[in-house]
Order: structure tokens, then sequence, then C-alpha cells
């Protein structure tokens, strides 16, 4: 799920760029189809990231404590309690984790660059600030899951301590889902209006 997530915040930065540098085409573009096939690449994507991993984790011996070092079951704090040895995991972590964090990493900054170029050479300044508040949503989930991800998964772990990288966990497991819906939908006018007139109801009431 979180492999897919990573993914989806590139394919979300795309469909950003699609809808800014070419808005015209937006239809066109990213119809029914293609939004399937994104979808489907991400999950796809991401089943196949793990999947070798997830087998290799199943055969593994624990011989020893039954006590994970963390508040979920996280890979790493997990195959440090096998007696097996670890090294052809440990290797497989240190090289998949980077190339999906990265090759997604890459997908947004582009997208947001191209993005960048456009509004800065809109001749309207209003329209400049509306369009990078439409970003603004996007750009705050994607550096708050990119920064911890890239933390605790794409980085060597012997100078981290284990309470670091818990603190950090919350941001991806905790914060950023508790973040989402006050960063998507309260920036929609709809879903404004609707809160209002919720609240208009609720004093009408008292």
């Amino acid at each position: 799920l979180g492999t897919c997530e990573i993914i989806l915040i590139a394919v979300m930065a795309f469909d950003r760029y699609i809808a800014i540098c070419h808005p015209l085409r937006y239809t066109i573009i990213m119809n029914g189809r293609v939004c399937v096939n994104l979808i489907l690449v991400c999950w796809i994507g991401a089943f196949m990231n793990n999947f070798g991993p997830i087998v290799l984790l199943s055969q593994l011996s624990f011989c020893s404590s039954n006590v994970i070092d963390h508040f979920f079951c996280d890979y790493a704090p997990l195959i440090k309690l096998s007696c097996n040895d670890v090294d052809t995991l440990l290797t497989l972590e240190s090289t998949l984790s980077p190339l999906v964090l990265l090759s997604s990493l890459c997908v947004t900054v582009v997208s947001y660059l191209y993005i960048i170029v456009t509004v800065l050479n809109m001749q309207i300044c209003g329209s400049r600030g509306k369009t990078f508040s439409t970003c603004a949503s996007h750009l705050t989930v994607a550096s708050i899951f990119y920064g911890s991800a890239i933390f605790m998964y794409s980085l060597p772990s012997k100078g981290h301590s284990r309470d670091a990288q818990k603190a950090v966990a919350v941001l991806t497991a905790v914060v950023t889902p508790l973040l989402n819906p006050f960063i998507y939908t309260l920036r929609n006018e709809k879903v404004k209006d609707a809160f209002r007139d919720c609240l208009q109801r609720h004093k009408c009431i008292l």
C-alpha cells in the first residue's frame, strides 16, 4: 500500500501537469481508459515491487524474541528478529526502495518544473495564484510522504536511532492520512459551501 501511494503521487503530479500545461487537451489525454491504466500501474507496480521480498520474508525463521521494536509490523524491524541470514533481503530493500522512490520523485519534480514554467509564463497574475493554489495540496502531501519515506527506506539506517525512525514513521502512517481529508477536501469550494450550510443548520437547530 505504501509503494502504491508513492506511485500514485507521481501519477497525480502527471495529472496536474496535463491539466495546467495542456488544459484544452486534458479530457482527451486523461480519458477513462488512461485513468484505468494508471490505476493498474499503481497496483500492479506496487505488487510486483514487493512480491519478491515478501516471498523471501515468509521463508525466514524467527527463533528469538517475538516483540517488534516498532509501533507497526514494518519491514526492517521484522527482519531484525530473524535468526537466518538476511543479507539478500537487506540488499533487495536497499535496491528496490530507492528505485521506486527516486523514480516517483523524478516524475513529480519534472512535472512540477513544467508546471512552474507554464505558470510563470501566464500573463494574468491572478491566474498564477489560482494555479499554484490548486497544486499546493498535492505538493504538501508529496513533501511529507517523500521526506519520511526517503528517510526510512532509502537512506542507510545505521546512523538513525530506532526512536527517530519511529517518529518519522508516524508522518507516513498517521499524519499524512490524517491530513489528506483536510488538505484535499477543504480546498474545494463545494465542500466549503456544504460545510458552511451544515454549520448554519446546526446553529438553527440549537
